[in-house]
């Protein structure tokens, strides 16, 4: 199970790296891309996509490097309720294709917390 745990991690990584970095570095377009974006302030999608970067970051190199290796699956939960978070704001809005993607993401969050947890036997 620790090789897909990896593969888990390194697509949830660059999932989260590239979406964090399209809101961050292409704004405009992430505005035409994602209509959610309009009706947020800036400063508040530029936070939820630092937040994204640093958790794709927490996934990959407590893990690789271990040092404090007990960061990622903090980072995976952390990920995991902001994926709650956007998957209930997207239903809320009336976006319902919004949400599936939302869930596949909280899936695979949590098997890779659950397999990184220290406490798992």
């Amino acid at each position: 199970m620790n090789g897909l745990e990896w593969v888990f991690s390194i697509v949830l990584a660059v999932v989260f790296l590239i979406t964090g970095a399209n809101k961050i570095f292409r704004y405009e377009q992430a505005r035409k891309m994602m209509p959610w974006v309009n009706d947020l302030p800036r400063a508040l999608v530029l936070a939820i996509s630092i937040a994204e970067i640093l958790g794709a970051l927490g996934l990959i190199l407590p893990a690789i490097t271990g040092i404090n290796p007990w960061l990622t699956p903090v980072a995976a939960v952390a990920l995991a309720l902001l994926q709650i978070i956007a998957a209930m704001f997207h239903i809320f809005r009336g976006e319902k294709a919004e949400v599936p993607s939302n869930v596949l993401l909280l899936i695979l969050l949590a098997i890779v917390a659950y397999i990184r947890w220290p406490l798992m036997p």
